[in-house]
């Protein structure tokens, strides 16, 4: 009779995220003595990138659609909309037992068309990134201390196999939290797409004069370099939550306005003294 072991993983799409879960899960399977099989597909890949690919950790890259799903867990780390069209695949070709999860920055809706499908599903999405994309940014450390977010619910979260996933990643030292697809949406429409889209605006609103600023500003316009094509699936699938954050934040702007254009300097500085206070809290709870 068969256990719940992990004993293969795919991983459909290996760049940024795809290939630093494949180093972080082969490393701690290397130090903690698992057998683990690593298998995975990339569409864009060619013979240079396999190569590498396997130097990097993987065992087999798997065009065969049908033995690249033969695993015990599937990590589906391409944009959030083609996550979502390959889980039909992954229902026809799949054996039952396997547990399927993705790094997508939205939860909700590839946790809706799972539940249809059926699945033995699980969202997870690890809180850590970079500019640049693609393997050759990859980090076996890219998630070391980092947050990841495990969406479960109830009897889901004492599953074995959900259980042997959360050992898993903290194994690789991921902080690991719970919570529903819904809280998942709302909490990073917050505290990451609200982020985003104002890192972008910033860089348009100044455009004419970007040539003059200095390092104060490019922190701030970091996230501009942000890739569209991952964007737009992000933004697609949790639009509600991100409209409802930036129609929030205008209004915080607009406060602000007031405040300035009145020379209410006491509550100006309020808002500095609090921002600071947090700021501290934020570099301390980060280590840096």
């Amino acid at each position: 009779m068969r256990t719940n072991s992990i004993d293969s993983i795919a991983i459909v799409g290996l760049g940024l995220i795809g290939a630093s879960v494949l180093r972080a899960f082969r490393k701690s399977s290397v130090s903690t003595g698992r057998s683990i099989l690593f298998k995975g597909y990339d569409p864009a890949f060619g013979e240079e990138d396999i190569a590498r690919i396997r130097e990097l950790g993987l065992d087999r890259f798997e065009t065969d659609a049908a033995r690249l799903y033969d695993a015990d867990l599937i990590i589906l780390a391409a944009p959030v909309m083609t996550n979502i069209a390959l889980l039909d695949e992954i229902k026809r070709l799949a054996p039952p037992h396997a547990l399927v999860s993705d790094v997508s920055s939205t939860k909700l809706a590839i946790a809706l068309r799972a539940a249809e499908l059926g699945l033995n599903f699980i969202g997870m999405h690890p809180i850590a990134g970079r500019e640049r994309q693609g393997y050759d940014a990859s980090d076996e450390e890219l998630l070391t201390e980092k947050t990841v977010v495990l969406c479960a619910e109830g009897e889901t979260e004492e599953r074995p196999d959900v259980r042997e996933l959360r050992e898993l990643l903290e194994s690789i030292r991921c902080l690991v939290v719970v919570m529903t697809p819904e809280e998942h949406d709302r909490i990073v429409a917050n505290i990451s797409h609200l982020p985003q889209l104002l890192s972008v605006a910033l860089v348009t609103h100044c455009e004419k004069h970007i040539d003059k600023s200095g390092p104060g500003f490019s922190s701030l316009a970091r996230l501009a370099g942000s890739p569209w094509e991952i964007w737009r699936d992000i933004v697609a699938t949790n639009r509600e939550n991100i409209v409802s954050e930036l129609r929030s934040f205008c209004r915080e702007i607009d406060t602000l306005a007031t405040d300035v254009d009145n020379g209410n300097m006491d509550r100006i500085g309020e808002r500095f003294e609090q921002a600071n206070r947090l700021y501290g809290n934020l570099n301390k709870n980060s280590g840096s």
